[in-house]
């Protein structure tokens, strides 16, 4: 593999263990496996991309006014929770089938870069203004659904283009 690397030289051999467990090579090997783990990863991501929707859209005043912002995320968090959960336990396989492309692949260090922000974010911040349990949209709850868009957009597109990239 060729390239410019993002992360430090003496990770490659971790990576290269990573790729080469017996899951990564199951994976790997198998003709099915990639897609149908991939399909599964797809729908977590429509879980986790609804939930997040359905709450940010609400926390900007835009979706469900009618029902009050606290109602709206508490509801929608079991589904966030379940796509974050699936994606979890479809992407580490994912990955492991092809560790050392991801480790030359600037979109994979993106992602894994901004996913804990993402996470930390939604399961930190926006749990604090939500406990404030604003009648309406405010500035507030406009800004941490701004900033949780954005976050969950760039680990989205970041991860959906490390499948672009070499």
């Amino acid at each position: 593999m060729g390239g410019r690397q993002f992360a430090p030289e003496a990770w490659l051999p971790f990576f290269e263990r990573l790729e080469n467990t017996g899951l990564g090579t199951a994976v790997r090997e198998s003709i099915w496996a990639f897609p149908i783990i991939e399909a599964v990863h797809l729908l977590g991501l429509g879980l986790l991309g609804g939930a997040v929707l359905l709450a940010d859209l609400r926390l900007l005043g835009t979706g469900l006014t009618r029902q009050p912002v606290a109602n709206v995320v508490r509801h929608a968090h079991p589904w966030l929770v379940a796509g974050v959960a699936l994606m979890f336990l479809t992407g580490i396989p994912l990955f492991l089938s092809e560790a050392v492309k991801c480790y030359y692949n600037t979109s994979f260090w993106v992602k894994m870069i901004s996913l804990p922000f993402a996470l930390a974010f939604t399961f930190g911040a926006r749990r604090w203004v939500v406990a404030a349990a604003p009648s309406r949209a405010n500035w507030r709850t406009r800004l941490i659904a701004a900033i949780s868009l954005g976050l969950w957009f760039t680990v989205a597109a970041a991860g959906r283009w490390i499948g672009f990239s070499a």
